[in-house]
């Protein structure tokens, strides 16, 4: 009997050794981020999930070393930013900022990424390309919004002014130049077309 009540102990103090250590890291965590970033299934309170990994892990690189400092949440420094405050996102889905060689790239315009959307390893969303007469200036920014639910493939670019409805899928590789309001749909290729319809 004792046994158990000594296990049931043991479980109740690691647990608040997990909440005591969890708290110090969110403490830490405020200090170089923006608080409204670290909340969400990402930043439990109760247990060392794997935001609090990337708070120790990103903070001296990004906020000391000066990789991505601007960015107010912790990423890699595989993963870059133009303009950080034109981007909204869901903060449970963060982990498509760790998505390897991506590129975010929110000049002029916004970039609006739905709940549940997953984006692969080294795929551009870009919101203005160069101006053609004047490489020098960037053309006018167009906001690219992607819906709920949406899995854009690896290597995949999203180019200004795209809209995806919810539900759509990029095939790796491909080159979005136009929009598909209607989602529930596979669109792959170059320029990307719908190839298949999705069950509601």
């Amino acid at each position: 009997m004792s046994s158990v009540t000594n296990k049931k102990e043991d479980n109740k103090l690691k647990k608040i050794a997990k909440k005591i250590i969890v708290k110090m890291i969110y403490l830490w965590g405020s200090i170089w981020y923006d608080k409204k970033y670290l909340v969400g299934k990402n930043f439990r309170m109760d247990t060392l999930s794997i935001g609090w990994k990337w708070v120790m892990k990103y903070w001296f690189p990004q906020k000391v070393l000066g990789y991505a400092r601007e960015v107010p949440f912790p990423v890699p420094k595989n993963v870059t930013f133009s303009n950080v405050s034109n981007i909204e996102f869901c903060t449970d889905d963060m982990r498509n900022f760790h998505s390897p060689g991506c590129y975010f790239q929110a000049i002029n315009a916004k970039i609006i990424i739905g709940k549940g959307t997953f984006i692969g390893p080294n795929c551009g969303i870009i919101t203005t390309n160069h101006d053609l007469n004047d490489l020098t200036k960037s053309a006018e920014g167009k906001q690219i919004k992607i819906g709920e639910n949406c899995w854009i493939g690896m290597n995949s670019v999203i180019l200004p002014g795209v809209e995806l409805g919810d539900k759509t899928i990029v095939g790796a590789g491909s080159i979005v130049t136009k929009s598909y309001l209607e989602g529930n749909c596979v669109i792959a290729g170059n320029p990307a077309k719908i190839i298949k319809y999705l069950n509601n």
